[in-house]
């Protein structure tokens, strides 16, 4: 058996080792599996950080310590890394690391664990860059998100809603805010988690300019609409403004007694209080004029962010416009009449119809909506209301004998007008029955002529059937008697035939009478002579006797 080893081979290299090499060999294994093992267990319980849902790990890089050197970051600012996310500088590190195992050396690193900012439903979080530049001028406001809103400090514009946000400490602080209330003489500025109930809109005012939506400072135009909103209270503010129409009267207190019922003087007006409140003016003839005014009216979502500027709230503009209003235009429009205008007649219909539009003009010119404006009563002096009323009642019992003239002279003509309903009821009738009997004669004249004619048509319809029927008879006659007649000729030209043929009508009888004959028939000839026939008739009723018992005893008897 032989095998082919290489050239160059050396069986000295199977040749075994001495005990100290092996021994050297053995010692290294065991050291490298000794130092693998001591760095499993420092890593796993010196350099390991455990990061728990909710939280993340700061990390700050301490720099090489004892070999090689770093920078160290600029103050403000993190440290520089490498496109592998190794750290190039000393300093704090910006991304953060997540929930879960990392293991970083406390040697080389300083950790930190750092909680999530959670804001809470009805919350907002207003955050703060601490890291970057100095804004420039009068902006406080860092127009950007948290992974980029280190580069200027101050307050991030934006307002953060509800949720889980994962936040450096070391670049950014926060601050959860609710809803904020802040009072401004009578107006109420809310920031914070605003909501807008149904029925109200939001008026924004803006507390810096934002070059991004071109909006200035101050109040805005454009209104929220109802709703949910984080607002960022160092950014903007907002004035809850109930929109929609409200009701708002002025009346003249009236005197009532201790019951509480009010007290009327003798013509049925109501009697006011020695010091009426409400609308009051004098007349062009000189009386003191009292008067009720309703108005309806109200602020609509695009005069809104108008009646926060002019007036701050509802409220002001009831207070500084409508009951201002109303008092000036009612004691304007009213002194041009007189109190006797305003009583009765047109003129005071014309009165209530212009100081209406009057209102509607002066709310319009405050970008306030009218709905009604009402001139629900005017209180007139006595003294000039009870003559007025005296010759009113006059006039109307005047009309009301005049009416009651009118009513008996109407009620007799309506009576007259039954009777006259009743006497053509009557002439109807009469008229009716009589046509009825008319019609009804006509009717049966018209039905007996009917039967008459009727019957007329049956005789001749009956004398014409008879006609027909005598026609048929003779027709069915004569065809019967020439129907004998020809059958008679068909007979008699038959014997003639007949007679003809056998050549007369003895030889013609004797064949008639000898097909008459009956087939079995014999003949026996018997001769007599004279004077002996009787003698010779014994032979023949012998042998018709003999011919009689032959024929017996073929046929049997019948029985009987």
């Amino acid at each position: 058996m032989s095998t082919d080893l290489p050239e160059n081979y050396d069986d000295s290299d199977f040749a075994p080792r001495p005990r100290g090499q092996r021994a050297k060999l053995a010692t290294g294994i065991a050291l490298c599996a000794a130092a693998a093992f001591a760095w499993l267990v420092v890593e796993w319980t010196v350099n390991r950080v455990y990061v728990s849902p909710g939280q993340s790990l700061l990390l700050t890089y301490k720099g090489p310590i004892l070999f090689g050197s770093s920078e160290t970051a600029a103050k403000g600012q993190f440290a520089k890394v490498d496109e592998h996310g190794n750290p190039l500088q000393i300093g704090v590190l910006e991304k953060l690391r997540g929930p879960g195992r990392h293991f970083y050396c406390p040697i080389w690193w300083k950790r930190e664990l750092v909680d999530d900012m959670v804001v809470a439903p009805g919350e907002v979080a207003i955050v703060s860059s601490r890291l970057g530049k100095t804004l420039p001028g009068k902006e406080f406001l860092v127009d950007a998100e948290l992974d980029d809103a280190q580069k200027f400090k101050g307050v991030l514009r934006k307002a953060f809603p509800p949720g889980r946000y994962r936040l450096n400490t070391y670049a950014y602080e926060y601050k959860i805010v609710q809803t904020q209330v802040r009072r401004d003489n009578d107006q109420q500025k809310h920031a914070g988690w605003v909501s807008i109930p149904t029925g109200y809109v939001g008026v924004v005012t803006n507390l810096a300019a934002n070059p991004y939506t071109k909006q200035v400072a101050g109040i805005q135009e454009k209104v929220l609409p109802p709703g949910l909103y984080p607002i960022n209270p160092k950014e903007r503010e907002v004035d809850i403004v109930e929109i929609g129409f409200r009701e708002k009267s002025l009346t003249v207190n009236r005197k009532r007694d201790r019951s509480g019922d009010l007290v009327f003087d003798q013509s049925g007006e109501p009697l006011l209080h020695q010091n009426p409140e409400g609308i009051n003016f004098p007349s062009n003839d000189g009386f003191t004029i009292y008067m009720d005014f309703t108005a309806v009216w109200g602020v609509m979502p695009d005069q809104a962010a108008e009646a926060v500027r002019k007036f701050g709230n509802i409220q002001a503009v009831e207070d500084k416009v409508v009951v201002p209003q109303i008092e000036s235009i009612c004691r304007n429009m009213g002194s041009k009449f007189a109190a006797v205008e305003l009583l009765v007649g047109d003129s005071r219909r014309r009165f209530q119809e212009d100081t209406s539009d009057a209102f509607r003009q002066a709310l319009e010119e405050k970008q306030v909506t009218m709905l009604n404006g009402l001139v629900r009563y005017i209180y007139i002096p006595q003294q000039v209301r009870t003559p007025i009323q005296m010759g009113y009642i006059a006039n109307e019992l005047k009309l009301t004998r005049d009416q009651e003239q009118l009513t008996a002279k109407t009620e007799a003509n309506l009576r007259e007008a039954e009777r006259k309903v009743e006497l053509e009821s009557e002439r109807v009738n009469v008229e009716t029955e009589k046509l009825v009997a008319k019609i009804e004669a006509e009717g049966a004249k018209t039905a007996a002529e009917t039967q008459a004619d009727t019957t007329k048509l049956v005789a001749a319809i009956d004398k014409q059937t008879a006609s027909l029927e005598a026609q048929a008879t003779v027709v069915l006659g004569q065809s019967k008697a020439q129907a004998r007649q020809m059958l008679e000729e068909a007979k008699a030209q038959k014997f003639a035939l007949a007679v003809e043929a056998f050549g007369s009508g003895a030889a013609y009888n004797q064949w008639v009478f000898a097909s008459g004959l009956p087939k079995d028939i014999e003949l026996r000839m018997l001769y007599a002579g004279e004077g002996t026939f009787w003698t010779d008739l014994k032979g023949l009723s012998e042998t018709l006797l003999g011919r009689q018992l032959q024929n017996e005893r073929k046929e049997p008897p019948k029985a009987r």
